[in-house]
């Protein structure tokens, strides 16, 4: 799977069924070439210090439940 096609999935949590957003973003490890993190832009529940600016939630890889063919799965705590 490419980058391009992974930024087309909606981040959905398994847990509420909030979107998170989508990929912006990925956080790799030098040493191994392995993706850390996919870092999700916008959605509900991801708060934003400066009104009209979107803001980035870090989603580890081992939180990804399940990558589909239109959405990406992943369990996170409930928002507050």
């Amino acid at each position: 799977m490419t980058f391009s096609q992974l930024k087309k999935k909606d981040i959905i949590c398994i847990g509420d069924g909030r979107l998170l957003g989508r990929v912006v973003d990925l956080q790799l490890d030098a040493s191994c070439g392995q993706v850390r993190a996919l870092i999700v832009s916008g959605g509900s529940c991801v708060p934003s210090l400066f009104h009209g600016e979107k803001s980035q939630v870090v989603i580890p890889w081992q939180q990804i439940a399940c990558i589909g063919d239109d959405v990406i799965l992943v369990s996170l705590p409930p928002c507050r």
